[in-house]
């Protein structure tokens, strides 16, 4: 009897926990709802205000620079805080709908969205990295292990990850603008453009002995290519995390942004990095047509 009496208590408390539950969502929906509509209204009102403020030929220049400035530190309080996760959120793009379905990836948490954030930045660290040492590997192993002769799969492993690769970039940063970023629809685009690249890669044929150094010259050069390419990715994304940086302790910038590329860099790195990229490139467009007139 006394086991009765306790699965009766666990039913009685179960059922009690249920409507203690549905009775807090009920009402946490019910403040949402409440928050999503006075941001919404107070992100309205700072926009008709700027627009007010700059139409307004009348205005002391003076006090036309201190009310934008606390307008534009009031909607970085607004859109780069805890409220920004009650204002009108971008629709989610086809990319992430076509791999997850019609399933809500925005963080209600600014801590949680900040993790995307930075799992992203780790993401691009360690793959600018395999980018400049997968193909340097395959490289000295042609050279030293191959006699100078690419096997077909370890090639064709190393385009699959390329795919993986850019897969990856435009899952992570769809899901970042999901949640607040402003990443630019060109550089969603030039990785989709990389994805088609690298799927049209596997479908190379690797063609063996005879002749291979001659028939896998293309595929000798595009290795060379993604190595440079590797050493490029490494400096921009120093560049643009520094540049980020700048940004956001400026507030020109808010903490969900990762990417910037403005011609106004950190002291001396931009004058650092533009030289490199021009140079790596030339050097490489001028090997190449030196390697073809041999």
């Amino acid at each position: 009897m006394e086991v009765e009496e306790e699965v009766k208590q666990i039913i009685d408390e179960v059922k009690e926990l249920h409507d203690s539950a549905a009775s807090f969502i009920s009402s946490s929906s019910q403040q949402e709802l409440s928050l999503r509509q006075k941001a919404s209204a107070v992100d309205s009102s700072i926009r008709r205000l700027h627009s007010t403020i700059v139409s307004n030929k009348n205005l002391d220049p003076k006090l036309v620079e201190k009310l934008e400035e606390d307008l534009h530190r009031a909607r970085c309080m607004l859109v780069d805080g805890e409220t920004s996760s009650f204002l009108p959120s971008k629709p989610q793009g086809r990319f992430v709908r076509m791999f997850c379905g019609p399933v809500n990836v925005r963080a209600l948490r600014k801590d949680v969205q900040l993790k995307v954030k930075e799992e992203y930045n780790r993401y691009r660290d360690k793959t600018a990295l395999l980018f400049l040492f997968f193909p340097a590997t395959l490289l000295i192993l042609r050279s030293y292990y191959w006699g100078g002769c690419l096997p077909a799969f370890p090639v064709q492993l190393y385009e699959a990850w390329l795919l993986f690769l850019y897969a990856g970039l435009a899952m992570r940063e769809n899901i970042l603008r999901a949640n607040g970023s402003d990443i630019r629809p060109w550089w969603l685009y030039h990785h989709y453009c990389a994805m088609a690249m690298a799927l049209v890669s596997l479908t190379w044929e690797i063609k063996g002995q005879p002749n291979c150094v001659q028939k896998q010259r293309g595929v000798h050069l595009f290795l060379q290519w993604a190595m440079m390419q590797g050493v490029a990715m490494l400096l921009q994304n120093r560049y643009q995390r520094q540049r980020l940086y700048t940004r956001i302790a400026l507030g020109k910038a808010k903490r969900m942004d990762v990417v910037w590329g403005e011609t106004a860099g950190v002291d001396g790195q931009l004058w650092l990095l533009c030289p490199i990229l021009f140079i790596l490139q030339v050097s490489f467009f001028l090997y190449i047509d030196e390697s073809s007139l041999c």
